[in-house]
Formats: structure tokens, sequence, C-alpha cells
């Protein structure tokens, strides 16, 4: 069964297209590294939970909005070694100058075992 790498990852409502740009272009490097699938989702309609939410679970602020996103990998060992892979590649590197348009430092990240996966 596929693996998933998941996020949820505080965005400032002004870089949504940029956003989208870093997105498109990385979503290619992590296929031809192993990924099957990339999925980026702006969020559109998260209510405020009582003791927890996506927004208050990554400390997003009033400009900022939320993307929730996943990659799917054919297995765990493919996802290791393509992430491996993708970190160490050239493409993925900062370039001088470039700001990332997100928060890093409050993006919530993990992988996870496909416990159920129910399709039309």
């Amino acid at each position: 069964m596929s693996y998933m790498d998941g996020f949820v990852i505080p965005v400032p409502k002004g870089n949504k297209e940029r956003y989208r740009e870093v997105a498109a272009y990385a979503a290619p490097i992590f296929i031809e590294h192993g990924a099957l699938r990339i999925v980026e989702c702006w969020a559109n309609d998260i209510k405020p939970g009582k003791v927890n939410d996506f927004r208050t679970a990554v400390i997003a602020e009033e400009d900022e909005d939320v993307v929730f996103s996943w990659i799917e990998w054919p297995d765990k060992e493919t996802r290791d070694a393509g992430a491996e892979k993708v970190m160490n590649d050239p493409r993925m590197q900062p370039q001088e100058g470039e700001d990332m348009p997100f928060i890093g430092a409050r993006l919530i990240y993990g992988g996870f075992e496909v416990l159920l996966d129910a399709r039309a």
C-alpha cells in the first residue's frame, strides 16, 4: 500500500500564486525521484475549533491562510530514498535572495502508513 507525507502550512494570503508556482516547480522533481502524486490544497472552509483546528495548529495569523498537502509514494522505502534525493537535488536548493512563500518554522509535517484507501 502507498505511503503518504502530509503537510499543514501557514502561507501569507498574498503569496498564494507564488506558493502555487513553487509547488508546481517542485512537483515534477518529487515525481522524478519516485513520488506518485502531489496534491496542494488552499483552505477555503476552515472552521475555528473549540480546542484546535488547522489555523491554530500552525499558529496562522490574520493575514495567512492554510495549505493542506500530501505526497503519495509507492512505499516508505521509496519515500525515504526519494526524499533524500529531492533534498540533495540542486534544483531544490534555495537561490540567493529568494524567499520561500510560506512560513517554514510553523509547517507541520509527517509520514503516514495508509490505513484505509476507499475510492469511488
